[in-house]
């Protein structure tokens, strides 16, 4: 595979041009088909003729699926780094299972302060987060140990979050698209939701990028150059869950980004979190934007939720390059 930079750099640059597109698609497929240029005049002018379909509704769906692919996808690049394993995710190792779990817990039992859901989602993954990472070290980081804490919390958790649905059975309406992860009707509050976290999260992940480089050589190596292992993982590991959290209070617990998006990037760029990082952000705004595109147009007049159809098509796209990489 070829490593030097201006073939990262090339990687990076098509990410780009294969995230503006994916966002063209976003906001001209649908029930009705609005062209390049009717788009721009829409954007531009308050008079066009579908104003309404671009800037309130398409637009800022668009704009929440971009930011959402950024967040899980930059969580999911942290979390492998820090657990030193490529299967990690906020969804498979139980960040994503925390935060749901409070999440639908305000949802279900406090409905009135639904205004707390980001920030309770977060205090919610950081702790899932906390457990699997105290489960798993023993000396030192071990990523079998890592999965299995990591599923065996995800259990517990989603027990509990089944336990809630059961016994509060007239009110799961919402809670249940908030399980499946989808964004239908997410629109400007939304995105003036999400912005800050995105920009929070993703300015402290290139802050600690030479750290999660360094991290990569092993405890011991990391040591002996000086940085403090465990004070990092704990700082990436916060920032991870930040960025999980928001995503998870906005559309629900949405499963396979984080594992695919970093790990496609990864095979094409390396582990360069240099590199990485910007790379994992613009694939997973591709990826989520087509994908949200696809759930409201495959089934139309009938939206399937996103989270379902990132799970029939992530699957084997996984598996696909587990196999090309002889994994």
């Amino acid at each position: 595979m070829i490593t030097t930079s201006p073939w990262k750099l090339t990687i990076i640059a098509l990410f780009a041009l294969s995230a503006i597109g994916g966002t063209a698609f976003s906001l001209s497929a649908g029930a009705v088909y609005v062209s390049l240029a009717d788009i721009w005049d829409a954007l531009q002018d308050p008079a066009a003729s579908h104003r309404d379909v671009i800037w309130n509704i398409r637009f800022p769906r668009t704009l929440v699926a971009a930011l959402i692919g950024i967040n899980l996808s930059l969580s999911g690049a942290i979390l492998q780094g820090v657990m030193r394993n490529p299967m990690a995710d906020p969804h498979i190792i139980g960040v994503s299972s925390g935060a749901g779990l409070v999440g639908i817990a305000v949802l279900i039992l406090f409905p009135s302060y639904a205004y707390l859901l980001t920030p309770a989602a977060f205090l919610g993954g950081i702790g899932a987060a906390l457990v699997i990472y105290l489960l798993a070290w023993q000396g030192g980081i071990s990523p079998v140990r890592v999965v299995l804490a990591g599923v065996a919390v995800s259990a517990f958790l989603n027990s509990g979050i089944s336990a809630l649905l059961t016994f509060y059975s007239d009110r799961v309406n919402g809670a249940l698209l908030f399980m499946v992860g989808g964004l239908a009707t997410r629109s400007w509050p939304h995105v003036s939701l999400l912005i800050p976290y995105t920009l929070l999260g993703g300015t402290l992940a290139l802050i600690g990028v030479q750290r999660m480089n360094v991290l990569l050589l092993g405890d011991a190596e990391a040591k002996s150059l000086g940085l403090r292992v465990e004070g990092m993982r704990l700082y990436l590991l916060a920032v991870a869950t930040l960025l999980a959290a928001s995503s998870v209070s906005v559309v629900g617990m949405l499963g396979f980004v984080g594992l695919i998006v970093p790990h496609a990037a990864r095979l094409l760029i390396g582990s360069d979190y240099r590199f990485l990082l910007p790379a994992s952000a613009l694939l997973g705004v591709t990826v989520l934007t087509i994908t949200d595109t696809l759930s409201r147009i495959m089934f139309a007049p009938v939206e399937l939720p996103s989270g379902i159809l990132m799970g029939v098509l992530g699957a084997p796209v996984f598996l696909w390059l587990l196999r090309r990489r002889g994994a």
